[in-house]
């Protein structure tokens, strides 16, 4: 379902296919994210996407109210506290993906898929 508001000028209509691609690139900025992850059902394997498909790894969903629901499939680095890690990335994309949409986050759900070593 697409997001949509109406202005004094006209409705405004947002895809959910954009508001992935603007979560992903607020979160890759966030300190201890290595990438999006993507999983693969069939044998389970978990692989880094590329920066041009960091939607791969983020579900949005966006109900009949125009609240937000963001899923993140993630890979951390090793060492940091991935509950600090969490709280960055959920704060940083509610904050930042509200003022982009006018929109408001009902929720964001976090599924760490792995951990690298980053040099």
């Amino acid at each position: 379902m697409k997001g949509s508001m109406t202005t004094d000028l006209g409705v405004i209509t947002i895809d959910p296919e954009v508001v992935a691609k603007y979560a992903g690139t607020v979160a890759v900025e966030c300190f201890g994210i290595v990438g999006m992850a993507a999983v693969s059902m069939k044998d389970g394997l978990v692989k880094l996407l590329k920066k041009e498909s960091l939607t791969h790894g983020i579900q949005v969903e966006i109900s009949d109210d125009n609240k937000l629901t963001i899923n993140f499939h993630v890979i951390v680095s090793y060492g940091v506290s991935i509950s600090t890690v969490c709280e960055n990335l959920v704060g940083n994309v509610k904050y930042r993906v509200e003022e982009f949409t006018g929109m408001e986050v009902d929720k964001i759900n976090i599924y760490v898929e792995g951990v690298r070593v980053i040099d």
